[in-house]
């Protein structure tokens, strides 16, 4: 989930997401169980929660209450289809090391044991690297099948993710190759009977012409998952709700029920699959107000976790709420330096209001990016969802 991740990747990697997320270590067991009774929506589908590597240490619920699918964010595309093993000669890819070293393996084993099916993100986000890779779409597919599957079979997952993102507008060519690509590792995964295929999309897809062309796509892959975060990013030029649910035409120039009704003009509405944030973004403002104009470099990545935190030790941050974005924000003054900051977020509220909207509009589920990131309540309505 991509570009959307490696900023964010530069940002907690230099505190502790390896790669930008969009907000697109080893695992400990799982602890906690949040037993309380919630409001929640009826009718089971898919919930698909993304886990990157970065965060493992963090996820510390018990997911089984709230997804149905845990998806391992995961490993690197490389020009030729392969898998990257290493960054360098000395280092190796961190993804893969936390696979291949067993750092995965009890989330793994516990997931299989309540019946939670396993995805495997599979990532690009380098233009130059998706150029090559593109070159020879047929050959690197086959190439990417044939290190993939036999991974898969061994760890059991039974879904292949296809993260490749390309932000920039793509000519017809490269469109044109990149649905070859998809298609031969679709051919590969059937014949090898290694299980679904799901990609990971941009709603900007739908408004521009980029490497991944939705109506072709959306015939090939298994899942369309759209992800429905990051309108506003660290740097953003002004403040504003990082996954509004509306707002297009007055107060936002695009918004999550557009990429939605845009989406289901071209596919299946049980094909599509709605991406939400666990996340927010923190900036600091010129002025108090929401939407103020951003001060540059000052964005950093707020977890549902972190804001929920702060909110307990911030005397004077009351939390308000865009009422067309149905998304909650904080603006409070530095005492020291007298700097405004604001935050956006999703909480509770959001999360219900984008089940509500999935279920109302008939799509094949919902997805979480990315676990570790949520506190106490984030993923209550979830409950009964899945």
């Amino acid at each position: 989930m991509g570009k959307i991740f490696i900023a964010i990747f530069a940002i907690i990697a230099g505190v502790s997401i390896g790669y930008y997320i969009f907000a697109r270590p080893s695992f400990s067991p799982i602890k906690h169980l949040i037993s309380e009774q919630l409001t929640s929506v009826s009718n089971q589908k898919l919930v698909i929660g993304f886990l990157p590597f970065w965060l493992i240490d963090k996820a510390d619920k018990n997911y089984a209450d709230y997804i149905s699918t845990l998806a391992y964010f995961g490993l690197i595309l490389d020009s030729d289809g392969s898998i990257k093993q290493y960054t360098n000669p000395q280092e190796a890819e961190p993804g893969w090391y936390a696979l291949q070293a067993g750092k995965i393996d009890d989330l793994l084993t516990e997931a299989k044991r309540k019946d939670i099916k396993l995805s495997l993100v599979v990532f690009c986000g380098d233009e130059e690297t998706i150029g090559q890779l593109l070159d020879k779409p047929e050959k690197h597919a086959d190439r990417l099948v044939e290190e993939v599957t036999p991974l898969m079979k061994k760890f059991g997952f039974s879904d292949l993710n296809l993260d490749i993102e390309s932000v920039k507008e793509a000519s017809g060519e490269a469109r044109l190759h990149f649905t070859q690509f998809v298609k031969q590792v679709k051919k590969g995964m059937d014949q090898n009977n290694a299980g679904t295929l799901s990609i990971d999309a941009s709603p900007t897809v739908f408004i521009k012409k980029y490497l991944i062309d939705p109506v072709q796509i959306s015939q090939i892959v298994d899942h369309f998952i759209i992800m429905g975060y990051d309108y506003h990013y660290p740097g953003s030029y002004v403040s504003g709700p990082v996954a509004p649910q509306a707002g297009a035409g007055t107060v936002s120039e695009f918004d999550t029920q557009v990429a939605i009704k845009l989406a289901a003009g071209v596919m299946p509405a049980e094909k599509i699959i709605l991406a939400i944030p666990l996340y927010g973004y923190e900036w600091e403002t010129i002025d108090d107000f929401a939407r103020a104009a951003t001060i540059p470099g000052s964005g950093l990545v707020a977890s549902n976790r972190r804001v929920e935190e702060l909110l307990k030790d911030c005397e004077e941050c009351q939390i308000s709420r865009e009422k067309e974005a149905d998304e909650a924000y904080v603006v409070y003054q530095d005492t020291e330096t007298g700097v405004y900051h604001q935050i956006f977020f999703p909480d509770k509220q959001a999360t219900q209001a984008k089940a509500d909207y999935a279920q109302k509009n008939k799509l094949g589920g919902i997805a979480l990016w990315a676990l570790g990131y949520e506190g106490d309540t984030i993923l209550e309505p979830l409950k009964g969802y899945k």
